[in-house]
């Protein structure tokens, strides 16, 4: 089996601090999802290392210290967090000053539930573009209908490396696929955004969240990036919406069982450790 790094685990700690995003979802509402909870539940499937993705809750910072004190432990398994961020913000610079004293290897700033504007002010993108100066990756999280606006970002900040956070939020209930390949082919054509394999079984009807369904989807992200190019992540727990993560495990590795070793390899970890500069 190979090695899994895990390049988008959340970890929820309600009785910590706050996550609005939860409240109307009933699989996640007031459930604390902690570290103990995954480690039990990826037993002897295959994880070798994560990375943890911020998981939008009320204090960021108090977020990505309390995730970096659990990482001090090697039994952790976390090799890395991406860290929410406000590259709009005057404050962004001193954040990013105490980033560089925890184990941060990219920010993200969550793009599909605020104004498009966002993204476009001549600031923001100004603070994405002096990440890549600094040795960090920045996760861009858009729906498919504003896959030009990360193409835009893209062109923006070359020097930065965008990893594009669940195959672009492909449209999978509303059986759209043409306009999003398009922009997943534009996206793949510009050398600094990586593609992350992620999140797609929760965009599906929940009675068609299985392999089947996102077959199309992932062989498309992965033939358009190229494996070099892609990484995997679990989306846990909001993978739970439609399914569970030992079923997004299975459906996963059953999808690029046609690939060679090495193209394998890639997406398993190889990837994830060029990009964020993690290690087994």
């Amino acid at each position: 089996m190979i090695p899994l790094i895990d390049t988008h685990q959340h970890l929820i700690h309600p009785d910590k601090m706050s996550y609005a995003w939860t409240g109307g979802l009933p699989a996640l509402a007031s459930r604390a999802f902690t570290l103990a909870d995954y480690q039990a539940l990826t037993a002897g499937r295959g994880i070798a290392a994560t990375i943890f993705m911020e998981a939008d809750a009320s204090d960021y910072r108090k977020e990505a210290r309390l995730v970096a004190a659990l990482a001090c432990d090697p039994a952790s398994g976390i090799r890395g967090i991406v860290a929410s961020c406000r590259p709009e913000s005057a404050g962004f610079e001193a954040w990013l000053d105490e980033c560089a004293t925890l184990p941060v290897v990219g920010l993200r700033r969550i793009l599909h539930e605020v104004p498009d504007a966002v993204s476009r002010d001549p600031a923001f993108r100004a603070n994405v573009a002096g990440l890549g100066r600094r040795g960090l990756v920045f996760d861009m999280v858009y729906r498919a209908d504003q896959l030009p606006l990360a193409l835009e970002l893209a062109g923006a900040c070359p020097d930065t490396r965008l990893v594009l956070d669940h195959c672009g939020v492909p449209d999978i209930r509303g059986g759209t696929f043409g306009d999003w390949r398009r922009d997943i082919r534009a996206l793949a054509a510009r050398p600094n955004v990586i593609c992350k394999l992620s999140g797609v079984l929760a965009y599906c009807p929940p009675h068609r969240a299985d392999q089947e369904t996102i077959r199309p989807y992932v062989a498309e992200a992965i033939d358009a990036s190229g494996p070099d190019r892609c990484l995997w992540g679990s989306d846990w727990p909001v993978v739970n919406l439609t399914s569970t993560l030992p079923d997004w495990l299975a459906a996963f590795r059953a999808l690029i069982a046609a690939l060679s070793q090495d193209e394998q390899a890639a997406i398993c970890n190889g990837t994830a450790q060029q990009v964020y500069g993690v290690r087994l």
